[in-house]
């Protein structure tokens, strides 16, 4: 059987009831793609963590098709009312109190559960087509780059995975934002192309930045100091084209164009300097030049502002060693 597979309402019916078995399946979201497993059943979501060799201390996403599945997963405030109704569907996760029937797999053995609905209309189709909430982490090993295409997955997870379902690349390319609802004021956990001045307009509020769970039982996926990364090094750089090794096979990945002195052999992968095209295209880029099996892929650091903070925390994740 073809393990991509095109997602006709045929297949996504199959899909689904893969899923409401205990089997895992791969499918798109508009930020990267997911691997999938019934989030209320425990053994099911074991079956990701070892397909991606995760560790049990990082939890994962729960996907729901609709606001009303939210008070079945959350404890939701008014506060995430206001922010489901203003993001959803879309790359926001919201982190709330769980609900009981939550399994701590889910959670990294935590109190409070990251949830969202997706905006991708396969994510949506197999949503209602469970009839369940599905867990869903990135559907690559972990640590490495993130898929956004259904090759990605293929070439990361092997043959063990059976169903991927394929949805054309990400529209959006980067992992969601994801803001932490149970403290005062509310904290971004993890950056992503929903800002915290987007958030902040919603709430009325001051929104918090820069601030992990610290020692304490991880809240959200994404607080790895290394994550998203190649197998060959990766170097940020702020002067690209001044920093280029003499020696070794060097890929750059860069949005200015070079000098006309630079190695003839150097590989170069040029991305758009503006920070939506820019994060769409950022994995896809990576998974090219790391493909090559470079010595090195040097990195040009993009701008220090409010818009490319996702972007910045991705790179500073994947150079990380």
């Amino acid at each position: 059987m073809e393990r991509i597979v095109s997602a006709d309402p045929l297949t996504i019916e199959r899909a689904a009831r893969w899923i409401r078995e205990g089997r895992l399946v791969a499918f798109p979201t508009e930020t990267v793609y997911g691997l999938g497993a019934n989030a209320l059943d425990a053994d099911a979501v074991a079956r990701i963590f070892t397909a991606k060799g995760r560790p049990a201390t990082n939890p994962l996403i729960v996907h729901i098709a609709d606001i009303d599945a939210l008070d079945r997963i959350a404890q939701p405030t008014e506060d995430a009312r206001r922010l489901a109704h203003a993001f959803w569907p879309g790359p926001l996760t919201l982190v709330l109190p769980k609900m009981p029937g939550v399994p701590d797999i889910v959670t990294a053995g935590g109190e409070t559960v990251a949830v969202r609905i997706p905006s991708h209309p396969i994510a949506l189709a197999l949503l209602r087509a469970a009839n369940v909430p599905i867990a869903a982490p990135s559907a690559n090993r972990s640590e490495s780059i993130s898929p956004t295409c259904a090759e990605h997955v293929a070439r990361s997870l092997g043959p063990e995975l059976k169903m991927i379902l394929d949805g054309g690349p990400c529209d959006v390319g980067l992992e969601s934002t994801v803001l932490d609802l149970t403290c005062d004021p509310p904290a971004i956990l993890r950056p992503g192309m929903v800002s915290a001045e987007e958030i902040a307009a919603v709430l009325g509020k001051r929104v918090a930045t820069g601030r992990h769970d610290g020692d304490g039982v991880a809240k959200s996926p994404g607080q790895m100091l290394r994550h998203y990364a190649p197998n060959s090094p990766l170097r940020l750089s702020e002067n690209v084209w001044c920093e280029i090794p003499e020696t070794g096979q060097i890929s750059i990945l860069a949005y200015t164009l070079p000098p006309d002195s630079i190695r003839p052999d150097t590989h170069i992968h040029f991305l758009p300097e503006l920070p939506n095209p820019y994060a769409a295209n950022l994995y896809s880029a990576l998974h090219a030049l790391d493909a090559d099996r470079p010595d090195l892929i040097l990195v040009q650091q993009v701008p220090d502002t409010e818009e490319w903070t996702a972007v910045r925390d991705r790179l500073r994740r994947a150079s990380a060693s």
